[in-house]
């Protein structure tokens, strides 16, 4: 899952970033409401945590305008505005949960969990393709009913190429989907997990578009 933090105080998202990186999660941080609007635009992000008090507009006017892109994608307020009527103004334009400052990491952490389960609901929790079948419920990848191990980052290449089942998936794409912004990335890194994963699923699942990226056939 990739989540955009918006957040200005810059001590608390080093925190968070800290954090949720360390449970697994590519997290993407801007610290103006305009910058929100666009990557949100962009079509790259899963989650929002937004704070309410950014220094260029509103809060609320970004949750709003973040809606009018896509009212499915999950915003949670993260603010020290904790007067009810905030609150209320939130859930109104369609923020899915709401967190007052000072919070307990492990409370967001538990509601990021909500939240991803609450994406995973949109869609079949079972994808099987070539007798490879990927439960993204669980986590789990099984290849003739047996599990098979992959690291953290082979698996979330895994599930970005069956969810995309059919469509070519660039090399940019499958990075963007593993590591955050600024992240120091090896130019042969996705070519060294796809050779791992390929050693692990069947002959031709994964298939190589030269010079264009990867793709897993639908059948």
């Amino acid at each position: 899952m990739r989540i955009l933090l918006v957040e200005d105080d810059i001590p608390l998202a080093q925190g968070l970033k800290h954090s949720l990186h360390r449970e697994g999660y590519a997290l993407d941080w801007v610290q103006f409401g305009q910058l929100a609007i666009d990557t949100v635009n962009s079509g790259d992000v899963d989650l929002v945590i937004l704070d309410l008090g950014l220094p260029d507009m509103d809060g609320l006017s970004v949750l709003r305008k973040l809606k009018s892109l896509n009212k499915l994608l999950p915003v949670l307020i993260l603010t020290a505005r904790d007067g009810v009527e905030n609150k209320v103004a939130g859930l109104d334009l369609g923020a899915d949960d709401y967190l007052a400052k000072p919070f307990d990491i492990a409370e967001l952490l538990a509601r990021i969990r909500v939240l991803a389960r609450r994406i995973n609901t949109h869609q079949s929790s079972i994808i099987s393709i070539m007798d490879v079948e990927l439960d993204v419920k669980a986590n789990l990848v099984k290849f003739q009913q047996q599990d098979v191990e992959f690291s953290r980052r082979e698996y979330m290449i895994v599930k970005a190429l069956m969810e995309s089942a059919g469509r070519i998936q660039s090399k940019n794409q499958l990075e963007n989907s593993l590591y955050e912004w600024g992240e120091e990335v090896s130019s042969n890194t996705i070519e060294v997990h796809i050779h791992n994963i390929r050693k692990k699923l069947p002959k031709e699942f994964i298939k190589t578009v030269r010079g264009v990226g990867y793709i897993v056939r639908k059948s």
